[in-house]
């Protein structure tokens, strides 16, 4: 039995990916929460075998949760199921440890197999994001870091610490988290300081 836990912001698309998981032999809906942070804390307490995650939730966004939930619960496969299929949104999410990426247009019988296949650990794609992928893959690489981006990043190649650069661009540290799994995904490393030497590498930063 596939214990899932559904994570959205949006009590209506909950209720509906409810209903259509209970009717699914071999799965049972744990639970449900209504943001990133919810869904660490729950995804734990409940147990589960798979997390759906939306992306763009408040308190704490998809990128951000995924990232905090492999590093609690590593054992935990996360299928992100959102509306977006956008660069910016896919590497992000797979840098930070998503097992698949799928879309909410998606039939209901393809998001089945998807979290079957999740909890397989099988890497789970739509069709549009891996032709996103494929493409991103071939083309010669080129990274473009936000106005935003490059700030926070120059911060943290400054010394500062998250709450110091949220402080200083007044914005959350959750905002900061996100922009350095952002930066990381489109420099292609893993952490802080590996993301400070590819952006002097790269001469995004002077």
């Amino acid at each position: 039995m596939i214990r899932l836990l559904i994570v959205d912001d949006h009590p209506i698309v909950r209720g509906g990916l409810r209903a259509a998981f209970e009717a699914e032999p071999g799965i049972e809906v744990a639970g449900e929460a209504a943001n990133g942070r919810e869904g660490v804390e729950r995804a734990g307490a409940l147990a589960v075998d798979v997390v759906l995650m939306d992306l763009r939730m408040p308190e704490m966004d998809g990128v951000t949760a995924i990232a905090a939930m492999r590093e609690a619960h590593p054992e935990i496969k996360v299928l992100v199921l959102t509306t977006f299929d956008s660069d910016a949104d896919v590497l992000p999410a797979i840098e930070a440890g998503a097992t698949g990426y799928m879309l909410k247009d998606a039939p209901t019988e393809e998001l089945l197999r998807a979290v079957h296949a999740a909890a397989a650990g099988e890497p789970v794609l739509s069709p549009s994001v891996a032709g996103r992928l494929m493409g991103q893959i071939r083309k010669p690489t080129k990274t473009v870091l936000t106005d935003r981006e490059l700030q926070v990043l120059q911060l943290v190649a400054d010394g500062a610490s998250n709450r110091q650069a949220a402080a200083k661009l007044f914005i959350s540290e959750a905002s900061i988290k996100t922009h350095l799994l952002h930066i990381y995904g489109k420099l292609g490393v893993r952490d802080r300081a590996a993301a400070v030497g590819e952006a002097y590498r790269r001469g995004l930063l002077a």
